[in-house]
């Protein structure tokens, strides 16, 4: 029994606040995870939109979040985290119940952009907020038990999804949305109820400036950084999956193994792997790591055009575990990176500085990686190896670039 007690005690978050936000975030993932396994079926069968149009509305939506993510980090740090996240919270509520009154595409684009937007303000909040209340030696620990946690809600909402596909009926994409705004607005009252964080004063005299963000060229480099190595992510949910389909004899059906390998990767080991993420020479380590791992995946999925059968299908998962590792450790280095470096009373903007570069590389990268992976046959998976084996030789000098340059003097306008 006591051993028992032990193992869950491993799986568990600490008691207290970080049970909380673990929690918080599960809660989160299901309603959410509910409503993105339907999503485009929704649209479709309950709204009566054209692909077209579904597709239009989600890059105007990419768009607004792109957009949006600098100055929504600004307010959470003008406004405080928590308010920023339970009035994101609430507005995104809001919206997933109004998706059913959507009638017609002009009605669809205003609600889906408002969504994005809630949910971008709300994740700025809830960066914003964590960072001030958690201690900084917990800090990672708990961001990576949020996280892990998210990825168990996401795999919740699926299967809720699915349950609810499988009616096959406009009551049953229904509970799709409702499902997620409920989620949504027990999340806005879980938040609003946890302990108040103490916004840091500017200095006298002064107040931040969101474009001294935009001037830190050394954080704008580590922002473009992660935001190249976030596209393994695109590498290996959207990419792999299609070159092996046309371009291995792998069964499709593997597919879905495939995913529920990543997915167990990250709710078991995500804890693990944030392990020295806690000092700057940690991240670092973790950093590069993730450009390794990422950069050894591509040729090892090219080879798999080569083999057959179930060598196939193992030199395919043994991508996906390098690709999760680089999901795990990169992940956890951001943490870090982005909560400890930026001065406390921007870190908001920061992260928002560095969730905007992101949305860029994923504005220019999936075309072209697409095309170097499935045109060229498979030589181009070496070409999309490289880009990342040259993030990882760029991590330690990126890194140190930002550590000894000063933060605060070019943050800030006298009043």
């Amino acid at each position: 029994m006591n051993a028992l007690w032990g193992r869950i005690g491993k799986i568990l978050p600490p008691p207290g606040l970080p049970r909380a936000i673990a929690f918080q975030s599960a809660l989160y993932a299901v309603g959410n995870g509910t409503f993105l396994t339907g999503s485009v079926v929704f649209f479709s069968l309950y709204v009566g939109l054209e692909p077209v149009q579904i597709g239009i509305g989600l890059s105007v939506a990419g768009f607004v979040g792109l957009a949006g993510s600098f100055p929504f980090g600004h307010l959470a740090d003008r406004i405080g985290g928590r308010r920023a996240w339970v009035a994101g919270a609430i507005a995104e509520a809001a919206a997933f119940a109004a998706y059913p009154l959507a009638d017609g595409f002009a009605l669809f684009l205003l609600v889906i952009c408002t969504q994005t937007a809630a949910e971008t303000l709300a994740n700025a909040g809830r960066v914003v907020y964590t960072a001030a209340v958690v201690p900084k030696e917990n800090r990672v620990r708990v961001m990576a038990f949020a996280r892990a946690y998210l990825n168990v809600g996401f795999t919740v909402g699926s299967g809720i999804g699915a349950l609810a596909l499988a009616l096959d009926s406009r009551p049953g994409l229904l509970i799709l949305v409702l499902t997620a705004a409920a989620g949504t607005a027990l999340n806005a009252v879980f938040v609003a109820r946890m302990p108040h964080a103490a916004t840091p004063p500017p200095a006298e005299g002064e107040r931040p400036s969101p474009w001294g963000v935009l001037r830190d060229r050394p954080f704008t480099g580590l922002a473009a950084l992660f935001g190249v190595l976030w596209l393994h992510s695109t590498v290996w949910a959207e990419i792999l999956p299609l070159w092996a389909i046309t371009m291995t004899d792998a069964p499709k059906p593997v597919l879905g193994a495939l995913f529920a390998l990543n997915t167990a990767m990250a709710v078991l080991l995500q804890v693990r792997a944030a392990r020295g993420a806690d000092t700057l020479t940690g991240a670092t380590r973790l950093l590069r790591w993730s450009a390794v791992a990422a950069a050894a995946a591509c040729p090892i999925v090219a080879l798999s055009g080569w083999t057959g059968g179930w060598v196939t299908v193992a030199v395919l998962a043994v991508a996906v575990v390098l690709f999760t590792g680089t999901e795990l450790w990169l992940s956890s280095a951001q943490w870090y990176l982005n909560t400890e470096l930026p001065p406390a009373g921007q870190r908001g903007a920061y992260v928002g500085m560095s969730r905007s570069m992101g949305g860029l590389a994923k504005m220019v990268g999936p075309a072209g990686f697409t095309v170097l992976a499935i045109e060229t046959g498979g030589w181009g998976w070496w070409v999309i190896g490289g880009v990342f084996a040259l993030c990882g030789a760029l991590c330690l000098p990126v890194v140190r670039w930002v550590e000894r340059t000063p933060r605060n003097v070019a943050a800030v306008t006298t009043v």
